[in-house]
């Protein structure tokens, strides 16, 4: 088994671009026209090519390109008791347009079982080598949380669950159950990705939520307790790293805003190994919070857009990380993008060439400012 730790000095969040005869599967597979042996077949063999993919492009961590999932977060939910889906063509609207997701809802309490992700896993693993180790991505806690507590489900939410408090109970233990189904598979290196954090950075969320009658603090605290409450007593060996992002689909984006409101939250105070943080553009203000960051915490810096074909300027990058080792230790920085090329199936708008052309640069980046 593989003893490397992420976050390494070049890096990625998980998704990748579905290959064309992956989409291909799909498609056949849902009319009907081939089985499930025949789609998994196609699902397993794109996996290989992508993790290989990676290999080739000298990176030490591996995934499987979130390749057996519709969506980053809902299909996760799905393998919890408790937890029903089903395609409406509803949404969630972003910048430019529409994100169409199942809906997903509570038909029960929240309770973990032997969670399909595990497996998946467990067939990534297989390409571990002693240069790469595998890392699995998981929507975190609050996503979960936040999931079920929008206004289109509060009402079923609240058939089981009278408070907040004790939804985050369930929710955290269900999730200490799946880590531990990780860890006894081999996993040491686990993702939790979580928009929660960025939908509720600046002027626009303040407002929302002032609207809304509801207290931000609240919610910032009820946020970090879902997710550390998941945390408690993670195996020491374990490594889990946040991703934070303000939505991506289709190269839209959800929300905008710095972090300097959160900060104190997450950055100081979630029991995390490292965070991954979108700062590709002015949508995420400057680097300042990052001096909240508690000290035993690494910070990747998503600098290199997944969002756009269009290469980032090589030294105008390094620039940028010079100028946040001005908040935080030059060797507590990583290098990836800011986010996945699909965190749906539906993917961002660039070609698989761009997207490994992105990785490239990262790396290329990485090895120049830290050899």
């Amino acid at each position: 088994m593989s003893t490397l730790q992420t976050p390494f000095r070049y890096d990625f969040v998980g998704s990748f671009l579905r290959p064309q005869a992956l989409k291909e599967a799909k498609t056949a597979y849902q009319a009907g026209t081939i089985g499930r042996e025949e789609y998994d077949r196609v699902v397993n063999a794109e996996i290989a090519k992508v993790v290989r993919k990676q290999k080739e492009l000298g990176f030490h961590v591996i995934t499987d390109g979130e390749f057996r999932r519709s969506f980053w977060h809902l299909d996760f939910m799905w393998g919890l008791e408790g937890v029903e889906h089903r395609a409406t063509g509803n949404g969630v609207q972003f910048n430019q347009e529409l994100a169409v997701l199942d809906d997903t809802y509570l038909v029960g309490k929240i309770r973990a079982k032997a969670h399909p992700f595990v497996e998946h896993y467990k067939f990534l693993k297989q390409f571990e080598d002693e240069n790469t180790v595998a890392k699995y991505t998981i929507p975190a806690p609050a996503q979960t949380f936040q999931q079920m507590i929008v206004p289109a489900n509060i009402g079923s939410t609240r058939k089981f669950y009278p408070t907040n408090d004790e939804l985050i109970e369930d929710i955290a233990a269900a999730y200490r159950d799946v880590i531990r189904q990780f860890y006894e598979a081999g996993c040491r290196n686990l993702q939790i990705d979580d928009c929660t954090w960025g939908a509720i950075v600046g002027d626009a969320a303040k407002q929302r939520y002032k609207a809304l009658g509801i207290d931000l603090e609240e919610v910032k605290a009820q946020l970090l307790k879902v997710n550390n409450l998941a945390l408690k007593g993670k195996p020491e060996d374990m490594v889990i790293n946040s991703h934070i992002c303000r939505g991506n689909y289709h190269s839209t984006y959800f929300t905008s805003g710095p972090y300097d409101t959160v900060a104190d939250y997450v950055f100081a105070k979630e029991n995390v190994d490292a965070l991954f943080l979108e700062y590709d553009d002015e949508r995420s203000g400057g680097f300042a919070p990052l001096a909240r960051v508690s000290e035993d915490k690494k910070v990747v810096l998503g600098l290199i857009t997944t969002k756009s074909p269009v290469l980032e300027d090589r030294q105008k990058v390094i620039d940028r990380i010079h100028e946040a080792a001005r908040y935080i230790p030059l060797d507590r920085i990583c290098l990836s993008p800011q986010c996945g090329f699909a965190s749906c199936e539906i993917g961002n708008k660039l070609t698989e060439e761009e997207q490994w052309a992105k990785l490239k640069l990262v790396k290329e980046i990485a090895e120049e400012v830290w050899g």
